[in-house]
């Protein structure tokens, strides 16, 4: 592996600047920049080496300030796309040689994709074929059915933010005891993320059982800097401190910060 010695990785972060070009349906529109230089700032400045940038919801399918961020800065970064389900097989291909390692569903306040359906089989379909991920944004009642169509279409799936438990029934939610059980595919990851979009104290809770589920083989951390609408609540230091309150031991904090995203975002070969 070339570029910089891997001290740790952050695997959910995103990038955008005013003036892009807009998805015409959306959310949320930042009225701030979160430039490439920054993160990688951010970066140095906790001792991280490594970092995965997620396309933004509010970018839709126009994934060209992810590509030219993952251009300029090769080896120390990854790339998770969003696509439509009929994007053409070279554009995926092209995407994969500018490091792009998967693509995203983000389905928050969404209606439902059938993934079975129209497009999506054979999409999903180059995705495995290329060796993605498919990363999955969504509240943890919606997300078992989704999970079991994307392993079922032969994908790997990373589940976003801790799966997002419903704020009112934390681990109680009933999709996030599904989710735990889904665990046992081993083809299913977990980010250690964004805490602050489910509640407080859920994620202090929800710790000792997705680590005994998924191992923490299974388990990533992202910082999912700049917050987007929690900006006035986190900050980069923040967010890593929160790892280190979750898995204190440094030995063990290694195979969540190093080896497993090494071999998941592919820094490294897989074994």
């Amino acid at each position: 592996m070339g570029g910089p010695a891997m001290t740790a990785v952050d695997s959910h972060a995103h990038i955008f600047r005013r003036g892009l070009k807009l998805a015409p349906v959306r959310r949320y529109t930042p009225d701030y920049d979160a430039p490439l230089q920054d993160y990688l700032d951010r970066l140095g400045a906790s001792g991280v080496s490594h970092g995965v940038l997620v396309q933004p919801s509010f970018l839709g399918t126009d994934n060209s300030f992810l590509l030219a961020a993952l251009g300029a800065e090769p080896e120390r970064l990854r790339g998770i796309a969003v696509v439509a389900p009929g994007v053409a097989p070279a554009a995926l291909e092209a995407m994969d040689r500018c490091g792009v390692v998967g693509i995203r569903l983000n389905l928050a306040g969404a209606p439902l994709p059938d993934l079975r359906r129209g497009a999506w089989p054979a999409c999903l379909d180059r995705v495995a074929r290329l060796g993605w991920q498919v990363e999955v944004l969504r509240g943890s009642r919606d997300l078992p059915g989704l999970v079991e169509a994307l392993l079922g279409a032969g994908v790997d799936v990373v589940v976003d933010h801790f799966g997002l438990p419903d704020p009112g029934q934390g681990i109680d939610d009933p999709g996030f005891r599904a989710l735990l059980d889904l665990a046992g595919s081993r083809r299913v990851w977990l980010k250690l993320s964004g805490r602050y979009r489910f509640g407080a104290g859920q994620a202090e809770a929800a710790m000792p059982l997705v680590r005994a589920a998924f191992g923490l083989d299974r388990l990533v951390w992202g910082s999912d800097w700049p917050h987007t609408q929690f900006e006035d609540q986190m900050d980069y230091p923040g967010a890593m401190g929160h790892l280190h309150r979750w898995i204190p031991d440094p030995r063990e904090r290694a195979t969540v910060l190093v080896d497993t995203p090494a071999r998941l975002f592919r820094f490294s070969k897989p074994d």
